[in-house]
């Protein structure tokens, strides 16, 4: 397929590599955007993490849980534009929403798009919004956890927000342990709690990464594979979120910062949400 200006200034912007690069990566990869990025990153390129999917949208993500701190809920309520993403009566709605959510705790999307605010449906009141402001707008994540303890963490602008579980309380400064592990959640996007929740997958694709980079970089055969597990290791401390250095004190782990309040506590689920991902 023909490749681009276009196409191949989105790649760029997405990593940070470029122009060339990106013109190449791409006709390899015959335009496929996720195929791309593997073969910068094979043939060295430090790139971005962002997704070849990434959305432009605007909106509102919320987080928030249950008096009891049982019940925790993020939600997603997406716009076209900024300006009507900061409008009251659109952040005002998606309020409306994560309250009603907290206090009816839907199984799933579709009945979290069903519930009742003033005796209208949510998707009522958005359709109604909608024909008010002329912009496409949608309500396309809604997560939420049950847990012994819970706890949201909503970041300044509301464009972020994330939850997480633990599976026991000790005290009540459980809570603000739990607080600082949403915050690193939101700060450093880890991709699974630790390392055996990692999708074997993910592994394989960070494996054969990490093998071509070793040859890329003129590496001898019998290294390959050792090199390829290093950097695996490395991909387990950066993107697990038990193995990540704390971000309040880097000289320890989320996992170690955990333990020291109670080497019980296991992190059961957490969940961020963040505009344009």
């Amino acid at each position: 397929m023909a490749i681009t200006a276009a196409d191949v200034n989105k790649l760029r912007q997405m990593t940070g590599a470029g122009m060339m690069d990106c013109k190449k990566a791409l006709e390899e990869a015959n335009g496929d955007f996720e195929t791309a990025i593997d073969i910068l990153r094979k043939k060295g390129q430090k790139v971005a993490s962002k997704r070849a999917d990434r959305a432009a949208s605007e909106g509102i993500v919320l987080a928030g849980t249950n008096a009891e701190k049982t019940f925790a809920a993020v939600i997603m309520v997406n716009c076209e534009t900024d300006f009507v993403g900061k409008n009251d009566e659109f952040t005002g709605l998606a309020k409306k929403l994560l309250e009603k959510v907290i206090e009816n705790k839907p199984a799933s999307l579709e009945e979290a798009r069903q519930l009742k605010i003033d005796d209208r449906t949510f998707e009522d009141h958005l359709t109604e919004l909608i024909g008010k402001t002329g912009e496409k707008m949608e309500f396309p994540s809604y997560h939420f956890i049950e847990a012994p303890v819970v706890t949201a963490y909503n970041h300044q602008g509301n464009r972020l927000a994330t939850i997480l579980g633990f599976n026991k309380k000790v005290d009540d400064n459980t809570y603000t342990i739990a607080h600082e592990v949403a915050m690193q959640v939101a700060a450093m996007n880890p991709v699974a709690i630790d390392k055996d929740d990692v999708d074997p997958k993910i592994i394989e694709r960070e494996l054969e990464i990490g093998r071509e980079q070793a040859r890329a970089e003129g590496k001898p055969e019998n290294m390959v594979d050792k090199i390829a597990e290093g950097k695996l290791n490395r991909f387990y401390k950066e993107s697990t979120l038990l193995n990540q250095e704390f971000v309040r004190d880097p000289k320890k782990t989320v996992g170690q910062y955990i333990a020291e309040h109670d080497k019980d506590i296991k992190v059961v689920k957490f969940y961020r949400l963040m505009l344009g991902e």
